[in-house]
């Protein structure tokens, strides 16, 4: 667990501040009859563009610059020219930056047009969650109190979290300590929050089973019952009043 000094939070400003562009960006751009591919490809490139690197490519053998998933695939799915977006499709789309030394990371669900009221509600509900873990973030306070917050809203809408993919560390490595749990049943330690501390708060919300299994390209994961899965995440600064979202574009 590592306290960031200003000279390393300054960098991390703007290895977040890429991912949050390049995402803004791909929500613009993104629309049925795109490949995932090719959204992997315009990602890339516009990292690149802006002098940094990919940090899901390469790492753990991962052969892409982005983590693109659709609708009841839960994280990790992998872009080919094969998968087309379709109408009515909600698509997670998750992008790592590495900048002179530092990583960022985000992710949103994007509704492709109009989608089903159920998705919508489950995007409204895995985003509301996110903020309401992101407002416990403090010096003095705790990771279980974030968990706390996330838990209430998911379970206020009858749906469940997924427990085994969790929020991280971030800085030098693109995932450090500590774990940021989503939910206090899977949560077996705690840590009081300290200024200079950045880590990610993504929770990954399933419409039915909070269960998942990984297909058999070792990569996609996905609910088990074929449900919707929804997923936001921003990278996080503690501050001694609060909190900074880096990877909110400004």
């Amino acid at each position: 667990m590592q306290i960031k000094s200003d000279k390393e939070i300054k960098i991390m400003r703007h290895s977040s501040y890429i991912v949050s562009k390049i995402l803004d960006e791909i929500e613009g751009i993104i629309k049925p009859g795109v490949t995932t591919k090719d959204i992997d490809n315009y990602a890339e490139y516009r990292i690149k563009e802006m002098n940094a690197e990919p940090s899901f490519k390469g790492y753990c053998g991962y052969l892409h610059s982005i983590c693109i998933s659709i609708n009841n695939e839960v994280s990790h799915g992998i872009p080919t020219y094969q998968r087309i977006i379709m109408f009515g499709d909600i698509v997670k789309v998750d992008i790592g930056v590495y900048y002179q030394g530092f990583h960022g990371d985000s992710c949103i669900t994007i509704p492709i047009n109009k989608v089903s009221l159920e998705a919508s509600r489950l995007i409204k509900a895995t985003k509301e969650a996110l903020y309401a873990g992101i407002k416990k973030v403090k010096e003095g306070h705790y990771l279980s109190d974030i968990a706390i917050a996330i838990e209430k809203v998911i379970h206020k809408y009858d749906y469940t979290i997924v427990e085994e993919y969790t929020g991280h560390g971030i800085g030098y490595n693109l995932h450090e300590e500590p774990i940021i749990f989503n939910s206090l049943s899977n949560q077996n330690f705690d840590i009081k929050l300290k200024a200079g501390m950045i880590f990610t708060i993504e929770p990954i919300v399933n419409q039915k089973s909070k269960y998942t299994k990984i297909l058999s390209d070792g990569w996609t994961v996905v609910t088990i019952d074929h449900g919707l899965s929804a997923q936001f995440e921003h990278t996080v600064l503690v501050t001694h009043k609060g909190y900074e979202i880096l990877t909110n574009k400004n």
